[in-house]
């Protein structure tokens, strides 16, 4: 356990960045399963890529569920709407190749495998999860990785309401906090790489961006301090993005 200064860096992905984008399909097929048949057995992945969606793994269910639908809706709800984007809601290819759970998996997770575990549930796959709560933050989550989900929920808020109306949906943050020990004592940098339309002035994004996101969100904390680094967009240009990047 650290109990001497040191730096700890934690990092979050907008709802437009394309892990979070196919989490977010996958999710969705889930609850359409579990809405109506609390009993399905869902494992189920989602990959993209320019123009197109694809989602596949194994599903058992009682139930039918719009795949095409669901992908669309949720394409749509976090802001693919454009072409220019790379990915299109309403023109871009879905792939299902979602097929049945293999019925040697099936009789172990329903008890009709080996003697000695007839009758009992068992599992298809296993994970491993660790975790912890902490007093850094009302959510009881570490401070760094709090501050990246925030300044992004930020960035989100200001682009679906169009007061930010040149963003686009991919985005990423990194919060860099210094420790004295367990108590965050300062930041020391933030990262926000963000999407956003070509004509746009690098100038432009990034005095909003540090304006209008990173102080309202962090200025709070009390962290902040002359020596803090802000990094916005540090290639210079994020342009080409989500899934097409």
């Amino acid at each position: 356990m650290h109990t001497t200064r040191h730096l700890f860096t934690s990092e979050s992905v907008g709802e437009g960045h394309p892990d979070k984008l196919c989490d977010q399909i996958s999710d969705a097929i889930l609850d359409a399963c579990l809405k109506d048949d609390p009993d399905s057995h869902v494992a189920c992945e989602t990959f993209a890529s320019t123009a197109l969606v694809l989602v596949g793994g194994e599903i058992t269910t009682n139930t039918f569920v719009d795949v095409q639908t669901v992908v669309r809706e949720i394409a749509r709800e976090i802001g693919y709407t454009n072409a220019d984007y790379g990915l299109d809601c309403d023109s871009m290819a879905i792939l299902n190749m979602i097929h049945a759970q293999s019925p040697d998996i099936n009789q172990g997770v329903i008890g009709q495998g080996l003697k000695e575990f007839q009758g009992k549930q068992g599992a298809g796959d296993q994970g491993m999860m660790f975790g912890f709560a902490c007093n850094e933050t009302p959510e009881l989550m570490p401070a760094p990785i709090m501050y990246a989900h925030s300044l992004l929920h930020k960035a989100t808020y200001l682009r679906k309401s169009r007061k930010l109306d040149w963003l686009r949906p991919d985005a990423k943050s990194q919060v860099t906090v210094e420790y004295d020990g367990h108590t965050p004592v300062r930041l020391d940098a933030v990262v926000i790489s963000h999407q956003h339309n070509p004509e746009v002035s690098y100038e432009t994004i990034k005095e909003s961006i540090i304006e209008e996101i990173i102080k309202p969100v962090l200025e709070p904390t009390g962290l902040l301090d002359s020596k803090t680094k802000f990094f916005v967009n540090p290639t210079g240009r994020f342009v080409i993005g989500g899934p097409q990047g």
